[in-house]
C-alpha cells in the first residue's frame, strides 16, 4: 500500500508563491527533470479516474520535493495559456498543502503530446483531476471504487509476527491489527516458534491493486494445544471482539506498554546489575526498544509521580485502582502535557523509550505493586470488561459458529 522507496515530505509552498502568474517574480527552486516513464495506455485506467476513452498515451511522473505546482507543470509541458490562476482552482477542492513529495502522477497525453488530463494520486483512493480543454479547464477531487475480498491469513511464528505474516503472503500492517486485538490477552514478547494466528478479515481493492485491510472478523491464536479465539460482534450500537464465552478481549490491563520489543531482563531478586556490578533486586521486567518508541498506560488511572530519579532516570508512576500501581522508567521524555494528578486512559502514550539514569541501552523498566508490594508484570492477572449481555448470548452464538463456519470453508 505505500510505496518504502518514496519520501513522504511535505511541499512547503509559500501561498503567494504557489499561486504566483506564470510570470513568477521570485526564482522558484531548481526541479530536477524526472524520469518518465512512457507507455500506452490500458483502456480501463483512464475510465478508473472518469476520463473519456481517447488515444492518449500516459506518463507517470513522480512529485518532486520543493517545487512549486507551477514549475512542475511548465516542465511536464502544460501550456502556460492553463496556467495562469490554475493554483487558486485547484486550491477550491484540494489543498495545496495536502500535496505531497514522491506521489506518482499521471499525464494523459494526446498524440500531438499536449496534455490533456493530469491525475495527483495522493492515497491509493483519493485523487485529483485537471482536465485541459480547448476553451476550459475542469479541477475535480474525487475517490476510487473500493471493492473488498474475504480473505483468510493463517501465519506460523518462526522468529516474529511480523515476519510470519509477511511468509504467509499477509500485509505485515495485519500484524498490527492482531497486536491491537490481543493486547490484553496474548504476551507478544512470548511468542515461540510454532505458535499460529488464523485469521478472517477482508482485503480492500482499486482494480486490481490491493491497498489495505478492511474488518477483521474472526482470528486464532494458537499456542501449544490452547486455542484462544475471538470474533466480531455488536453490543450496545458498537463492534468489538469477544472470546469464545462471551467474555470481552478488552481487559482491564494491556499485557505490555509498548509493542514489538523484546525482553531484555526479567522480574528477579537476585540480578547482577548491569552498570552497578553487584546482585541486587529488580523488581520490574526490561523492555528493549528502539529510541523513541512510544510508552503507553498499561490502564485507566491518575498520574501519581513524574520526574528523574538517579537509577531510574525519567519516571511515571501511574494509580490505577486502590490495588494496582504501575511505574515507567528510563524514559527519553514525557509526553506533552502530562503531569501529575493527570488522569489518563488505557493506551495513552506517557512518555517514549529512552536510557536515563542507569541504563546501558535505550530500553523501558516497567514496573508492577499491587497493594504496595512488587509483582511480576508478565503474571499481573487481568479482569475482562463488560461480557456479551444475557439477552443477546442467542444472538452472539448463531454468530460465533457462523463465523467458525467461514473459516473452515476458506481453509
Amino acid at each position: 500500500m505505500r510505496n518504502g522507496s518514496f519520501r513522504f515530505l511535505v511541499i512547503i509552498i509559500s501561498f503567494s508563491l504557489f499561486f504566483s502568474s506564470c510570470h513568477e517574480t521570485t526564482t522558484p527552486p531548481v526541479v530536477t527533470e524526472p524520469e518518465v516513464v512512457e507507455k500506452p495506455l490500458p483502456p480501463f485506467v483512464g475510465e478508473l479516474y472518469g476520463i473519456p476513452r481517447g488515444e492518449y498515451l500516459i506518463d507517470t511522473v513522480v512529485l518532486p520535493a520543493n517545487s512549486l505546482l507551477e514549475s512542475f507543470l511548465r516542465s511536464q509541458r502544460v501550456s502556460e495559456s492553463y496556467l495562469r490562476g490554475l493554483g487558486f482552482r485547484i486550491d477550491s477542492v484540494f489543498s495545496v498543502k495536502r500535496f505531497r513529495a514522491g506521489r506518482a502522477t499521471y499525464f494523459f497525453r494526446r498524440p500531438d503530446s499536449s496534455v490533456a488530463y493530469w491525475v495527483y494520486r495522493h492515497t491509493p483512493e483519493e485523487y485529483l483531476l485537471v482536465g485541459f480543454h480547448a476553451d476550459s479547464i475542469d479541477v475535480r477531487r474525487d475517490t476510487l471504487p473500493v471493492s473488498q475480498q474475504l480473505s483468510l491469513s493463517h501465519a506460523k511464528i518462526e522468529s516474529s509476527l511480523w515476519n510470519a505474516m509477511r511468509a504467509s503472503g499477509a500485509q505485515p500492517d495485519l500484524a498490527l491489527r492482531l497486536s491491537d486485538l490481543f493486547a490484553w490477552s496474548v504476551d507478544f514478547f512470548g511468542l515461540t516458534a510454532g505458535d499460529e494466528f488464523i485469521t478472517v478479515y477482508d482485503k480492500k481493492f482499486v482494480a486490481d491493486q490491493e491497498i489495505g485491510l478492511g474488518q477483521i472478523y474472526t482470528a486464532y491464536y494458537i499456542h501449544g494445544q490452547d486455542t484462544l479465539k475471538a470474533y466480531r460482534f455488536e453490543q450496545d450500537s458498537s463492534w468489538s471482539y469477544w472470546d469464545v464465552h462471551g467474555n470481552s478481549m478488552r481487559k482491564a490491563f494491556l499485557k505490555a506498554p509498548l509493542s514489538f520489543t523484546r525482553i531484555s531482563s526479567h522480574f528477579s531478586y537476585g540480578r547482577m546489575h548491569p552498570i552497578l556490578k553487584v546482585v541486587r533486586a529488580h523488581t520490574g521486567v526490561d523492555y528493549a526498544a528502539p529510541m523513541g518508541t512510544p510508552v503507553m498506560a498499561l490502564g485507566d488511572g491518575t498520574v501519581i509521580g513524574k520526574g528523574y530519579d538517579k537509577g531510574g532516570g525519567n519516571f511515571v508512576k501511574i494509580r490505577h485502582n486502590g490495588v494496582y500501581t504501575t511505574g515507567y522508567l528510563h524514559l527519553s521524555k514525557f509526553a506533552k502535557g502530562l503531569q501529575v494528578g493527570n488522569r489518563v486512559t488505557q493506551s495513552e502514550v506517557i512518555g517514549y523509550v529512552g536510557m536515563t539514569g542507569y541504563a546501558t541501552g535505550p530500553h523501558l523498566d516497567f514496573r508492577v505493586w499491587k497493594n504496595g508490594t512488587p509483582i511480576n508484570p508478565l503474571t499481573l492477572d487481568s479482569p475482562s470488561d463488560t461480557p456479551i449481555k444475557e439477552t443477546l448470548h442467542t444472538a452472539f452464538e448463531q454468530a460465533k459458529h457462523k463465523q467458525d463456519s467461514i473459516l473452515r470453508s476458506l481453509q
